[in-house]
């Protein structure tokens, strides 16, 4: 087995078995090579129901342990983060494809928001509110929901799960963690490391259980754990990351038995640049946006609008850079795009540059040719393609989001109707403009401005800061994640009222009896 995995130790997990094909076992693959890494065995519908058993008998111990405990073990949790971020964020790299920097970035996050976690826990603030009825008070406060459901993509296997996993522990809940079948080796490994960190605390001793438990892991398959997790009655939250269309699904079935859903689906995001903007950022954030990950964050800018004045200037400046990117193995120096994730992806890529390019883009680099440059080679290599859309055109294909490194270019004459353009498309997650107009930056940040969960200036549309809630509108699904107060979508309110004293006024004056 890879070097990686030993370093780790998850070579010695019972889940983990060689790679080879077998029945019940998911083979994970390296997206730069097309090898498998190792095989996992697939949990069963009667797995999920034991382990549900489990995280729900452990919580109701963990929920009495006072939150600044939690805070502590989570701290304990992201300093062995920190003890392991080379081999996490290799194993990232590996498994997923993204350059080692982003594979290490991606651990910092997990690092980041577990610090974050721990402030958090001593503040989870409730409100005092004066009362109509004398001699009594109200107030609001939060309590743990219980054990919750996690359901994780490809495209960041770890931070995402420890954005939820890390506040969501702080608050008092246990969880259980779906991860992408596509990337179940860095779910077993971040695992490992909680649970391992579980084992030698000694804050949280539960009487029935065990602690590890507080971190529920399970690999399956959708008919076998997905549709039963997403249909439990036991899990009041259901946070998912994916696509749009899973998105719906999950909201669905939540909704039907009335629980809660975190979504944070797909985005197609776009960069305004005004004609008084820096263009050596503009370009250097469109790139990083549009290029980084291979295209394949939710966050990827997807499509740049541009004023006339300079559009032939951007587009220009942009042919140039994408040329000089490094496109290669992911765990290399140097490397700044690794593959795609598969070969469907490679070839939805294709199909949506050829769609394009029939709906009347013109191709200015990479294309159909930078797909098929690396078609005899192993790994899901391609170059990353820019369609300058024509002149008050608004091809179908660009309201689509492509995962993928596709940018599309659009020209506009005035500000207000570059912004009708950018919220013209179903998803409202990332947004940006760049400008040294304080008018024009004010302006696209007002209520007629920018319709997305995240709105920058003169910063590009991907990386997000932990500090801030993460999340988008429309159909993005309208979910929060991470910083500012996102940590209450792990919580339930609860509205107090308290009499100190011997009458029992009641409300709005109301006479009864």
């Amino acid at each position: 087995m890879h070097d990686i995995l030993k370093r780790l130790g998850i070579d010695q997990d019972p889940r983990v078995v060689a790679a080879s094909a077998a029945d019940g076992v998911v083979l994970t693959h390296s997206p730069a090579t097309g090898e498998a890494i190792a095989g996992v065995k697939l949990e069963s519908t009667a797995d999920y129901e034991a382990l549900v058993q489990r995280c729900q008998a452990v919580q109701r111990e963990w929920q009495m342990l006072p939150a600044p405990k939690r805070g502590e073990i989570v701290r304990r949790i992201g300093n062995a983060f920190r003890e392991h971020e080379q081999d996490l964020g290799a194993l990232v790299s590996l498994e997923m494809g993204k350059i080692l920097p982003e594979g290490i970035g991606e651990v910092v996050e997990c690092i980041d928001i577990a610090d974050f976690a721990v402030g958090l826990s001593r503040q989870l603030h409730g409100l005092t509110m004066h009362s109509e009825r004398p001699q009594h008070r109200m107030y609001e406060q939060w309590h743990p929901m219980g054990t919750i459901g996690i359901i994780t993509a490809f495209n960041f296997p770890v931070a995402v799960w420890a954005w939820n996993a890390m506040l969501a522990a702080a608050c008092g809940n246990t969880m259980i963690w779906k991860p992408s079948l596509v990337t179940p080796l860095c779910a077993i490994a971040m695992t490992k490391v909680a649970h391992q960190v579980m084992d030698e605390q000694d804050i949280f001793q539960p009487t029935q259980g065990d602690a590890k438990d507080v971190f529920g892991l399970i690999i399956g398959s959708d008919p076998e754990v997905g549709e039963p997790m997403i249909h439990d009655r036991r899990l009041p939250l259901i946070s998912a990351t994916g696509s749009c269309r899973m998105g719906r699904v999950v909201g669905a079935a939540v909704a039907q038995r009335l629980g809660r859903s975190l979504l944070e689906l797909g985005g197609n995001n776009a960069i305004i640049v005004m004609p008084d903007a820096d263009l050596d950022l503009a370009v250097r954030g469109t790139v990083f946006g549009a290029v980084g990950t291979a295209g394949q964050r939710c966050t990827s800018t997807r499509r740049l609008i541009v004023h006339s004045s300079i559009v032939d200037d951007v587009c220009d400046r942009l042919v140039a850079a994408y040329k000089q990117v490094p496109i290669g193995d992911p765990l290399a120096d140097g490397t700044l795009m690794g593959p795609l994730i598969h070969q469907e992806s490679v070839d939805a890529y294709r199909a949506a540059i050829e769609t394009a390019a029939s709906q009347g883009c013109e191709i200015l680099v990479g294309g159909t040719a930078g797909v098929d440059e690396f078609a005899s080679k192993p790994g899901h290599f391609v170059r990353p393609t820019i369609a300058r859309v024509p002149k008050g055109g608004d091809p179908d294909m660009a309201r689509e989001e492509t995962f993928a490194p596709l940018l599309y270019v659009y020209e506009f004459e005035e500000l207000d109707d570059a912004i009708a353009l950018q919220n013209s498309v179903d998803q409202g997650l990332s947004s940006a403009i760049f400008t040294d107009s304080f008018r024009s930056a004010e302006n696209f940040l007002s209520h007629n401005g920018s319709d997305c969960g995240i709105a920058n200036v003169n910063i590009g549309t991907s990386g997000a800061e932990i500090g801030g809630a993460f999340g988008g509108e429309k159909d993005t699904g309208g979910g929060r994640e991470s910083g500012s107060d996102a940590w209450k979508a792990y919580m339930r309110r609860q509205t107090c009222t308290m009499n100190w004293g011997r009458d029992l006024p009641l409300a709005q004056g109301i006479q009864f009896g």
